[in-house]
């Protein structure tokens, strides 16, 4: 949301840059043919001048980012010269002229024009023209994003925002006239200083990504927070819901009709592979594909392994590849030393890349773990799952693709063969819902004064608990994404409805943290989870998910985890 006022409050402070008051005469002199006639086609000229212009910047920047890794570069030198640009307004004016003298022209035709709807369009237009080019700095930052990155629902709703921004101002001052012109005149001092000021930020923007520092930085920062955001997102723009497949896909006389979702992206700016050398589209050409985005956190993309394992397994030889694409959730899972130990730990045996800067999965406009797409022979996106389940119809859609690539599967389907976390939830056996214990999406916490936020606090236990409560024992540093506990004895507290718990624990010094589990004030006996002994006893070794219950069936229960070490970091409890 910060982020939105920022942009919205670029666009508003551009009217005061110098190339943009020189027009703003004509402009206030068009106010006075009439809202409809005069102010109204002079807007909506400037908005879709404006938009054209930023849309095209931030499609080229992303197709030279696609080309190949040198395109990169070339990205990085433009947005460059654009930090530049900034310091020195006379290089921007140079950079500049063609749209400033295109948009004199046509600012010149519009005066002439009189006070038709026509001609407060063509001014509209040529005040864009105008606008664009002196469009500060927190649309550069924008379009440097859309650039190196590649274009996303965010990166549109922020350009929308600047354009609204901008849009508001210009109003403001059509509405008020000349009052707002010479207020604006006394500021240009200080907008250029702004602008200074945002150039050397660029720059030194620029020199980190070309270090490679925007990626290191980048591992120590989760994304749980913006996956939440995005999810939203999808919601309100109608994108659909974890459990469902292609609405493509279709029947006819009972056979499988897929339709087309779009093209395989590139695999460019990704990396490193596991499993593989790195591949590409064209080396892909002929073979039917399956992307499945997982995280080795994830209890759902967990349970999903043993199928996209067994079809692998089956019907590589018919011309089947499989990718996983590793897309974190928690900061860790950036980590390729953690990814690759998981990868072994879940026998994952296909080619596996890591997205950690999400390229791939804004290219798919993915929002779950786990997500599978399903790509023909020819390169074409024809389908897609998403969260677990569904796996009859996945199979049957991955043999259609290959029987339309002159490759039909003879024989019985895939044998799957799960155990431990990878083994299927309880049908309808589920009362507690994924639960995190980081603040920023933390519910239903009940110790007494609540949670405190980024800093050390000692947590009385709770009195009392009903379904899906949970609490703090203990010394804890509660931060957005997890729990750590900072002294011998610290607790977790959870009331609990189904088969198994697991909950993601990891180390914050690098040493092993022991842990004590009771379920129900006991030692958990036959119901202890893969990670437990019949005790209760384990030992956190590792950031990943533990399982920690496992019971013959699904019940409420009362789960209590005491950590007998200091140090450990919780992130979210799972269950199945």
């Amino acid at each position: 949301m910060l982020l939105f006022l920022l942009a919205y409050l670029g666009g508003v402070l551009t009217i005061v840059s110098p190339c943009i008051l020189p027009v703003l005469p004509f402009v206030f002199a068009r106010s006075a043919t009439g809202f409809r006639r005069g102010t109204l086609p002079l807007l909506l000229g400037m908005v879709l001048t404006f938009a054209l212009v930023a849309t095209l910047a931030s499609l080229g920047g992303e197709l030279a980012g696609r080309v190949n890794q040198g395109g990169r570069w070339v990205a990085l030198v433009l947005v460059a010269i654009f930090g530049f640009a900034l310091l020195f307004p006379s290089l921007s004016d140079r950079l500049t002229q063609p749209l400033v003298r295109l948009g004199d022209r046509l600012n010149s035709r519009a005066a002439a024009g009189g006070g038709s709807v026509a001609s407060s369009l063509l001014l509209g237009v040529a005040t864009g023209l105008l606008w664009a080019p002196c469009a500060g700095p927190i649309l550069g930052i924008i379009l440097t994003g859309a650039a190196l990155n590649g274009a996303s629902v965010a990166t549109t709703v922020l350009l929308g925002a600047y354009a609204l921004g901008a849009a508001t101002s210009l109003a403001a001052a059509l509405l008020l006239g000349d009052r707002v012109f010479r207020a604006m005149k006394g500021r240009i001092g200080s907008f250029e200083r702004l602008r200074q000021v945002a150039g050397v930020l660029v720059i030194a923007s620029v020199v980190a990504i070309a270090a490679g520092l925007d990626t290191r930085v980048l591992a120590k920062v989760a994304s749980g927070q913006t996956s939440a955001i995005e999810g939203g997102l999808g919601r309100l723009l109608g994108v659909d819901t974890p459990g469902t497949s292609s609405p493509e896909a279709a029947r006819k006389d009972g056979k499988l009709v897929l339709g087309v979702e779009g093209q395989l992206p590139s695999f460019e700016g990704t990396g490193p592979w596991f499993n593989s050398r790195p591949l590409t589209r064209e080396q892909l050409k002929g073979k039917v594909v399956l992307i499945d985005f997982w995280t080795y956190s994830c209890i759902n993309c967990l349970r999903a392994l043993p199928y996209v394992r067994a079809w692998h397994e089956r019907y590589a030889k018919d011309g089947l590849v499989v990718i996983g694409v590793h897309a974190p959730e928690f900061a860790f899972e950036r980590d390729p030393a953690n990814v690759a130990k998981a990868i072994r730990d879940n026998d994952v045996p296909y080619p596996v890349v890591l997205d950690n800067q999400y390229k791939l999965w804004r290219a798919f406009n993915n929002r779950y773990w786990p997500a599978h797409y399903f790509i023909d022979a020819q390169g074409r996106v024809r389908a897609h799952h998403f969260g677990e389940g569904g796996y009859a119809e996945s199979e049957e859609i991955i043999r259609t693709l290959l029987a339309e690539a002159n490759r039909p599967v003879e024989g019985g389907k895939a044998v799957v063969r799960a155990s431990g976390a990878q083994a299927a939830a309880q049908a309808n056996g589920i009362g507690s819902p994924e639960t995190y214990l980081g603040y920023a999406r933390a519910d239903r916490f009940v110790s007494p004064g609540g949670l405190v936020h980024d800093k050390v606090a000692t947590y009385a236990p709770a009195t009392s608990a009903a379904r899906n409560d949970w609490s703090l024992e203990g010394r804890w540093l509660v931060s957005k994404e997890s729990a750590r506990n900072l002294g011998a004895g610290g607790a977790i507290r959870f009331r609990f409805a189904a088969r198994d718990l697991h909950l993601v624990l990891g180390s914050t010094t690098g040493k092993p943290v022991r842990f004590r589990v009771l379920l129900n004030g006991k030692a958990p006996g036959k119901a202890a989870g893969m990670d437990v002994a019949a005790d209760g006893t384990g030992t956190v070794t590792g950031q990943r998910l533990y399982q920690l219950i496992r019971q013959p069936t699904s019940a409420e229960g009362d789960f209590r985890i005491e950590f007998l070490d200091p140090g450990v970091e919780a992130f979210a409890f799972t269950f199945g």
